[in-house]
């Protein structure tokens, strides 16, 4: 345990510590969100972006270091896996501080999210078995197509792990509207997936030291990111948290019903604003203030209470995790599901009753 200690504080302060100059450095360049551009952005002032590379360079020193001196990298996790790892990571970090400087168009946005789901395809990273949440397992390599020297593609295990990782990007993506909001989320998933690791029917070393420098790295930016933010994750810190945290749920054999857990109200949340939009007639890719962060806002809650109150969901629903069967797992969610849509009926009450009084 106090290895694990040591790599958490240890990344963490190099978190801190780089996330400060960096935010000077963003400023310097000019790669700023300035306040007032768009109607549904609430900060008063400009605000430093590109935070994600804060996340990136600590988050992968403290892997290489483990992978030199620790003896973690021994079990599931090999050096193709966390070399896919950090490429996938580094278009992800190059595409979103180009877009924080040029605000890309978003059919070109997208092109990165998607390179780095089939590097870590490509990187071997994938569950070829999953646990049924009725009994049992599920296999998903039951079809596969041999390409040679280019390797195995497992169609139905690459195609979940495709659309998994593009799921978990888009959500921490349009998750990210409240300072601290998505870095202190996806914290929590990690020191759950942590937790998880170290349980002995589950034990995994190596899960476990990922999933605590993770915890560090997004901990430590969140001190500058905590409200009133001096650095925001910018497209390449939004799409990076959910790229990593995703990654380490398929890396570790499969914890996608633990992650999904930690990650249910925002998933849920993105899923229900989309299909919104498509009702609408209004493309999926643009921005609004439909998302749970703003309806709380609007409902009188501060960014604060806001932000905490969503701590707390993915954290009472993570925790769940660490104690339910699978089958169990499955009803949680079903559960969250069901609040969802009544806090979508609701909100849509209350806003239809406040139009209605403006009306009149």
């Amino acid at each position: 345990m106090l290895t694990y200690l040591f790599y958490f504080g240890f990344t963490f302060v190099v978190s801190v510590v780089f996330t400060f100059f960096l935010a000077m450095l963003m400023r310097k360049w000019g790669i700023v969100d300035k306040a007032g551009v768009e109607k549904r952005k609430i900060h008063k002032k400009t605000i430093a972006l590109g935070g994600g590379l804060a996340i990136f360079f600590s988050f992968f020193l403290s892997v290489l270091i483990a992978w030199i001196f620790a003896d973690n990298f021994t079990y599931e996790i090999v050096g193709r896996n966390l070399l896919g790892l950090f490429l996938g990571s580094l278009i992800l970090i190059m595409g979103g501080i180009l877009d924080d400087k040029y605000n890309l168009r978003a059919r070109l946005q997208i092109v990165f999210p998607i390179l780095a789901a089939l590097i870590i395809i490509f990187a071997g990273i994938g569950p070829h078995i999953i646990s049924n949440p009725f009994g049992g397992i599920i296999r998903l390599d039951f079809w596969q197509i041999n390409f040679g020297s280019w390797g195995t593609f497992v169609v139905v295990a690459d195609l979940l792990v495709f659309f998994w990782l593009m799921g978990m990007m888009f959500t921490t993506k349009f998750l990210d509207g409240l300072d601290g909001l998505v870095s202190g989320i996806v914290s929590i998933g990690a020191l759950v997936i942590f937790f998880f690791a170290l349980q002995k029917q589950w034990f995994q070393a190596d899960v476990a030291m990922l999933s605590i420098i993770l915890a560090g790295a997004t901990l430590g930016f969140l001190v500058w990111n905590w409200f009133p933010a001096k650095i925001f994750l910018g497209e390449s810190g939004s799409l990076l948290t959910g790229f990593l945290l995703g990654s380490l749920a398929i890396i570790s054999g499969g914890k996608l019903a633990v992650t999904l857990l930690v990650m249910a109200v925002p998933v849920l949340d993105v899923a229900r604003v989309i299909l919104k939009r498509i009702k609408n007639k209004k493309p999926i890719y643009q921005g609004d203030n439909e998302h749970l962060h703003f309806r709380l806002l609007q409902s009188g809650l501060s960014q604060k209470q806001a932000v905490l109150l969503l701590y707390a969901l993915s954290l009472a629903f993570g925790l769940t995790a660490l104690f339910l069967q699978s089958n169990q797992k499955f009803w949680a969610l079903v559960l969250l599901f069901v609040i969802m849509v009544l806090l979508g009926l609701w909100f849509s009450k209350k806003r239809g009753m406040i139009k209605m009084g403006k009306e009149e």
